[in-house]
């Protein structure tokens, strides 16, 4: 195996799994680190399965317990029936953009500095959405403001979960930001922030897993044995780094609001652009 094509395997799973549930844009992140490491394979689709693959069981695993009791009582319990009935709303509009326009999407916006730009326009919105939401229900929904209008995803209506879900397509176009989308775009409707990124976690199991069949079917000529190796290294990394961050998002959401994603996207979207146009670096290769 090549050990150093082994080691960019290893970071590219690390930056999946840390950014994948961050709203920072894990497609964003993967298309300027490859750009970076110059990481490239026959089989790069089916890579990305797999590090997406370590992402999602990451959550599925934090997630356990409860995604275990839903599964036990799904068929019987009014909640979880309208927890499934939500998730499958939210999750169908990204379905049928996923499958329309998905291939036009990648290539026109797959590359450095249409990302840059987006990470820039969503760290914008993204400050400005926690203003809003602020001003509304204090700086950390209940400090100072009324209560959530959606306290807890139990809360939540299959009109909440469509109009989530149509702004999650808007993760379409790299440097979005798949979680950005739905955690911001929940808070915008009202959510509390416990509920935006919890909701968002749960939305993510059916999205993703459903981008990486749909992918993996696609490019199911490229699952070689000679990469397995790779795959499992990617998996691994995205898993570990994953579980890390899910964990850690959720003690700091308790405390913190958004907007330091924000001007960390900011910061990272401005450097891309100005190196590019003073010419330091050739993001177009």
């Amino acid at each position: 195996m090549d050990w150093l094509l082994a080691v960019k395997a290893l970071l590219l799973g690390i930056v999946e799994g840390l950014t994948e549930f961050l709203p920072v844009s894990s497609t964003g992140h993967l298309i300027v680190t490859e750009d970076i490491v110059r990481f490239r394979i026959a089989t790069r689709e089916a890579f990305i399965v797999a590090i997406q693959g370590g992402a999602i069981l990451a959550v599925c695993w934090e997630y356990r317990q409860r995604l275990a009791h839903f599964l036990r009582n799904v068929l019987r319990d009014a909640k979880e029936q309208r927890l499934a009935i939500n998730v499958a709303v939210a999750f169908l509009p990204a379905a049928i953009v996923g499958v329309l326009a998905k291939g036009a999407i990648e290539r026109v916006l797959f590359r450095p500095l249409p990302v840059a730009t987006a990470l820039v326009v969503g760290g914008l919105i993204i400050l400005w959405a926690e203003a809003r939401h602020r001003r509304r229900y204090g700086a950390l929904d209940l400090a100072g403001g009324r209560r959530a209008r959606v306290e807890s995803i139990d809360d939540i209506g299959a009109w909440d979960a469509l109009r989530v879900g149509a702004l999650q397509c808007l993760a379409m176009i790299p440097g979005t930001s798949r979680s950005g989308a739905t955690i911001i775009g929940a808070l915008l409707l009202g959510f509390s922030r416990k509920a935006a990124t919890e909701f968002s976690f749960f939305l993510a199991i059916p999205t993703v897993i459903g981008a990486s069949v749909y992918s993996g079917y696609k490019a199911r000529g490229q699952f070689v044995a000679a990469d397995a190796p790779l795959y499992a290294i990617g998996f691994v990394a995205a898993f570990v780094a994953a579980l890390a961050c899910v964990r850690w998002l959720l003690g700091y959401i308790s405390r913190h609001d958004f907007r330091l994603f924000a001007w960390y996207r900011i910061v990272f979207g401005a450097v891309i652009l100005a190196t590019a146009y003073a010419g330091w670096v050739d993001w177009t290769q």
